[in-house]
């Protein structure tokens, strides 16, 4: 199928992005890399009538260290973050779990900012940001405004985003010390979006103490779960006390009831998931004690 009529509008800044989201309504929808949303529109399983491309203004592309955090801006593509030293070296986790997005073609397409503003609850960037207690960063005729990750992804494909403002940029915490970080996710195919799948992150002090960790689950409901339970265990024991069996087991138990499809039951999930929590932990776990 071919996409429903629409117009199309190139800003050459953001503040001029937000000019026409503004002036043109609910009928704009922004565009930035076209690798979730091209695919809906030719389905027709959404249907606007302008689209707002964000993909060529430059200020909205790189990464910088800020005070503590690394800013990465909205328009970044998933290819760059994948080599970018400054990424690998200040977000660990950002850079490992990049290379498990889609295929290398659309790697080279998508953008950090694409995938969380589409909010795809198997998707890794919005996993990462909610266990890193990341910033998102938007703007909009009316100035600029902060919302917290865990505030930012509210729905199946949802966020608290405005129709008329501009995912600009994100900030992660950059983690200090001894630490170390992982992820693992199943899908049926290299490519395809994850049945289940997590992001962890330890720190460790003094005698291999636990003493910050970040757990998040991806595909096991409508947005990333943050595995608080098992993150309130871990906390202040020492490393390898927690089993990385109980680690899963704690992680799915604020899963809740995840989705059943086509793809998999939802008991089959919660296994997954568990599994995968494991696997991420662990691989975490030996990057920390290995600093």
């Amino acid at each position: 199928m071919k996409p429903a009529p629409f117009a199309y509008h190139a800003p050459a800044s953001a503040h001029e992005a937000v000019e026409l989201l503004h002036e043109l309504g609910d009928g704009a929808k922004v565009i930035a890399g076209g690798q979730s949303l091209v695919p809906m529109l030719a389905l027709r399983l959404a249907q606007f009538d302008h689209l707002v491309d964000i993909g060529r203004i430059d200020e909205l592309r790189g990464v910088t260290r800020v005070n503590g955090s690394l800013e990465v801006r909205a328009g970044t593509r998933d290819a760059a973050i994948e080599h970018d030293p400054v990424v690998a070296a200040s977000v660990p986790l950002l850079a490992l779990v990049t290379p498990m997005i889609g295929h290398f073609q659309i790697r080279t397409r998508g953008t950090v900012g694409g995938s969380l503003a589409h909010a795809d609850p198997a998707a890794e960037y919005p996993a990462v940001a909610t266990a890193l207690d990341a910033t998102m960063h938007l703007v909009s005729v009316r100035g600029e405004r902060a919302v917290a990750a865990s505030a930012f992804f509210d729905g199946l494909w949802s966020t608290s985003m405005q129709p008329d403002e501009v995912l600009a940029a994100v900030r992660f915490p950059v983690w200090d010390g001894r630490c170390g970080f992982g992820a693992a996710e199943f899908a049926r195919r290299h490519g395809d979006f994850a049945i289940a799948g997590a992001v962890a992150g330890a720190g460790l002090g003094p005698g291999d103490v636990i003493e910050r960790c970040a757990i998040a689950l991806f595909g096991l409901g409508s947005v990333p779960v943050r595995a608080s339970a098992a993150e309130a265990a871990l906390v202040g024991q020492r490393a390898g006390s927690v089993s990385a069996e109980e680690v899963g087991r704690l992680a799915v138990s604020d899963a809740g009831e995840p989705p059943a499809d086509l793809h998999a039951p939802a008991a089959y999930r919660l296994r997954v998931g568990a599994a995968m929590a494991a696997q991420a932990w662990t691989q975490a776990l030996q990057e920390a004690t290995r600093v």
